[in-house]
């Protein structure tokens, strides 16, 4: 039988969720049963079968009755404002895929369970640690969950491209520090012109006439994952006027001595030994765009890896920050609930 899954917030990773799915080979074994979205149906119906990022829906998008029907199989749809204004339980929901962003601490997300949603997987992270049971980055640290856990954090976008890249680094050579530098693609808390539209007043500016810079919380999300690189990496994020597509600058100061070859020749070969969804590697001249509906978590530039000394290094990373996340978060969900080999 599928397991059973509800989508809190059709935005752009709730509507990404869904759309991997149909892409993907676990869409027999996972079934979408529920979705509740504030806004109105015929709006979520259009912006399921149009995106501008991703192109036409592969598959027939309708609506009947209240409800998104995919190639004929149909989705209750509501459009409740809190975690109790939906009957989960009556819905028979196995997992919720809490996808709105606005329900980050323990007491807002149990009152989900108190609702009827056994478990809960998070497209953010938790507001402290303590407010989940798990933070997990697919392919990372996956196997550590044990399955009873209740509410699981998928992390982030950036989280997911550079954890593995860290880890790869720090086994190999050791990380003194780190500096991440996000050039991260629009979002939708930005304005297409200047407005009155967030209290940080960098996020009042045009997001297609700036390139503006944001606070990110990756450097304590790095911490929470590798611990022991906790106090040595610091992060910042710089929003760019493209609509999908980010970088991460890294620099990181090795422990011992490295070149550009040895760094290469140790990304290729951990790329080939690890999860084949998570990073992968390119040796050839791309902009952003080539990485578009690119569904690993990182894709790492090795035409761009460099030194400044014996070990200073610096490392480019692209990813599709919602493609690359919704089939992380898709997998996370099968491997918690037992469907995917541990």
């Amino acid at each position: 039988m599928p397991l059973r899954i509800a989508i809190n917030g059709y935005g752009r990773i709730g509507r990404c969720f869904l759309r991997a799915l149909q892409e993907s080979a676990l869409r027999d074994r996972l079934s979408i049963v529920a979705i509740n979205e504030p806004a109105d149906i015929e709006s979520m119906v259009y912006l399921t079968r149009y995106d501008s990022t991703h192109g036409r829906f592969p598959g027939e998008v309708e609506q009947r009755e209240g409800q998104i029907c995919i190639d004929g199989r149909c989705i209750p749809v509501s459009h409740a404002r809190t975690p109790e204004g939906v009957d989960w339980r009556s819905l028979g929901v196995d997992l919720l895929i809490e996808a709105s962003g606005s329900y980050s601490r323990r007491h807002e997300l149990e009152a989900f369970i108190a609702a009827g949603c056994p478990r809960l997987l998070l497209a953010h992270p938790g507001h402290g640690a303590a407010d989940v049971d798990r933070t997990i980055v697919f392919g990372s640290n996956h196997t550590s969950l044990v399955g009873d856990e209740r509410i699981v954090s998928a992390a982030s976008c950036t989280t997911n491209a550079v954890v593995p890249v860290l880890e790869i680094l720090h086994d190999a050579f050791g990380i003194e520090h780190a500096l991440m530098t996000t050039l991260h693609s629009v979002m939708n808390d930005q304005p297409p012109i200047d407005g009155y539209h967030h209290p940080d007043l960098r996020r009042t500016r045009s997001a297609m006439q700036s390139i503006i810079p944001v606070a990110t919380g990756l450097a304590r999300g790095v911490a929470r994952l590798l611990p022991h690189l906790a106090d040595r990496v610091e992060a910042k994020s710089i929003r760019v006027p493209v609509t999908n597509v980010s970088a991460i600058d890294l620099v990181a100061t090795l422990a011992r001595a490295a070149t550009v070859d040895e760094i290469n020749a140790l990304l290729r070969r951990a790329v080939d030994a690890g999860h084949p969804g998570q990073l992968a590697h390119t040796g050839e001249a791309h902009a952003s765009i080539d990485f578009n509906h690119n569904p690993h978590s990182a894709i790492i530039d090795l035409t761009q890896t460099r030194m400044s000394g014996p070990k200073l290094a610096n490392l480019l990373i692209w990813f599709d920050n919602e493609w690359g996340f919704a089939n992380r978060m898709l997998e996370l969900a099968a491997f918690w609930n037992g469907l995917l080999r541990r």
